[in-house]
């Protein structure tokens, strides 16, 4: 384990002295995607660290403090979102090593700095939710006699049917699908509320329609993936030019051709142009999620445990009180029923 970052293995680690198979089992509770989101967040904080000669392991309060502050007010500043990426990613470096860190007046300045991105008219950037209209145009421009057009349409409407994150799409496999004669049971062994990997059980009834039934697109996938002698192994997984599943370029990937989440959401944004939507552009994998969230709470007898339960939400998660708000807004608007 020669290629090691800070962000993986803080220079503590030699301190320590744990064993190479307990960071191999650290390593494995933070997804591959954050890891490389953190590498490159560590990266940037210790070259402003070098710059401005401080010590960025441990880092003091007041260096975080100045940190988020200049990533503030840069020439380009960064959405508030993003400094509180960076911080999270240099916190989780120090959790590693062992070292405390003391973020209050980091805290102070993006709280600050968020009033006046606010006031300065900037916005927080929302994938938009996918409606089951939105839904039904992009599932129609997929060609079903092709393997693009059969998986594409298996990871969307079987991503929106589950509410799930586009990382919980990506590490499905096929040992995760139990046929059910109602429809389909999906086991989601890891997903980022669940820490402590004991996984969830989704059950996907089939659809009233035939071209969004989650059911009858994940098996004609299933088919296809048989058909060329995948019967074990990731659920989705890539297709080349050539029509090859799973194929990799040499050092390219995941050996077992396994999608990423960035994946799908390429695949929801191509749907999404394809179908002319406005903001096409602005459409992610984060929009199967909303989508799901928002068409399920509009629906008669909507149960909002039971819809956090299927979507894989904490108790009281305040994102998905926010997508609910957009169905609430009018929904249940106080102006109604007054006489205005």
């Amino acid at each position: 384990m020669t290629d090691l970052t800070p962000i993986d293995r803080a220079p503590a680690a030699r301190d320590t002295e744990l064993p190479a198979a307990a960071w191999a089992l650290i390593d494995e509770a933070t997804p591959a995607s954050t890891r490389r989101a953190y590498r490159e967040e560590w990266a940037r904080f210790t070259r402003w660290c070098t710059t401005e000669q401080r010590t960025p392991l441990p880092a003091t309060g007041e260096t975080l403090a100045a940190y988020a502050a200049h990533l503030a007010t840069r020439d380009k500043p960064l959405a508030p979102s993003s400094i509180g990426k960076a911080l999270a990613a240099i916190s989780k470096a120090h959790e590693v090593a062992g070292h405390p860190v003391d973020r209050r007046g980091a805290r102070e300045v993006l709280r600050g700095y968020r009033k006046r991105y606010a006031g300065a008219g900037g916005q927080v950037k929302r994938a938009p939710a996918l409606t089951l209209t939105a839904l039904r145009a992009m599932v129609a421009t997929l060609d079903p006699t092709t393997l693009v057009g059969v998986r594409d349409r298996a990871v969307i409407v079987l991503g929106f049917a589950m509410g799930a994150r586009r990382s919980e799409i990506a590490a499905l496999n096929l040992a995760d699908l139990e046929p059910h004669p109602e429809g389909l049971q999906v086991t989601v062994r890891l997903s980022k509320t669940d820490k402590d990997g004991r996984g969830r059980l989704v059950a996907v009834p089939y659809g009233s329609n035939l071209a969004t039934c989650p059911v009858r697109s994940v098996e004609q996938w299933r088919t296809a993936l048989a058909h060329h002698g995948r019967e074990a192994g990731p659920l989705f997984v890539r297709i080349d030019r050539h029509g090859r599943l799973g194929h990799v370029a040499t050092g390219k990937g995941d050996p077992d051709g396994r999608i990423t989440g960035e994946t799908v959401a390429a695949i929801v944004r191509r749907a999404a142009t394809a179908a002319g939507l406005d903001a096409a552009a602005a459409f992610s994998g984060h929009s199967l999620r909303r989508g799901f969230a928002t068409a399920a709470y509009a629906a008669p007898d909507a149960d909002l445990v039971r819809i956090a339960r299927h979507g894989g939400w904490k108790e009281g998660s305040a994102a998905l009180f926010g997508y609910i708000e957009e169905v609430d807004r009018w929904k249940r608007n106080p102006l109604v029923g007054i006489g205005l």
